[in-house]
């Protein structure tokens, strides 16, 4: 068993203005430095044995806050773990997406489909899972791992079995929200802080 503690990246200009990044690689503000900082002093609480990003900067440095602020080694990599590629969507603000799309389950030349990005998330986490059990000798790991919106929202939909995320709720930058990995499964544990019944 692997507990996996997914993080959603610091907040970008982008995130402020609702502006759709997809893949497009946007750096962090101010307030995301501030919102990776948070997120570490949350996780502080519990012991974590490595941390993974997305290869998109603003994963990559909020990784890197989180991982100098618990003491962790830097992050390893896994380009699976990026954000929802959004086609021509990409870089629309997100009421120009909606007027011209309806939803997030529409089909947008070039994006991919939630239940893709699931898939290749998915493989991700097991892979990082299966990486953490050939390397540790204790019967349990926690390892954190920095994404996006898009893929933690796809996997909580999957793990619950499509009773959440609650249709509107948003996953805040910075939130943290905590699964369980064996092999084959996915457990989500916790939501945005907020524990399943």
């Amino acid at each position: 068993m692997t507990l996996l503690t997914l993080v959603r990246h610091g907040q970008t200009d982008w995130n402020l203005a609702r502006r759709i990044q997809g893949t497009t690689d946007i750096p962090l503000n101010d307030t995301g430095r501030a919102d990776a900082r948070r997120a570490a002093e949350e996780l502080s609480c519990t012991t974590h044995h490595a941390i993974y990003s997305s290869p998109l900067l603003r994963a990559r440095e909020t990784a890197q806050i989180i991982a100098d602020e618990l003491g962790l080694v830097p992050s390893a990599v896994v380009p699976d773990l990026r954000e929802r590629e959004f086609g021509d969507g990409e870089g629309m603000l997100v009421a120009d997406y909606m007027a011209a799309y309806g939803d997030w389950h529409a089909e947008v030349p070039g994006a991919e489909s939630l239940d893709e990005v699931c898939v290749r998330a998915m493989a991700a986490l097991h892979a990082i899972a299966r990486d953490v059990r050939r390397r540790s000798a204790p019967a349990a790991e926690s390892v954190i791992v920095v994404t996006h919106g898009g893929v933690i929202r796809s996997l909580i939909d999957h793990a619950s079995g499509g009773t959440l995320p609650l249709v509107g709720t948003p996953l805040a930058n910075g939130s943290v929200h905590r699964f369980e990995a064996s092999p084959g499964t996915l457990r989500l544990l916790e939501a945005a802080a907020v524990p399943l019944p």
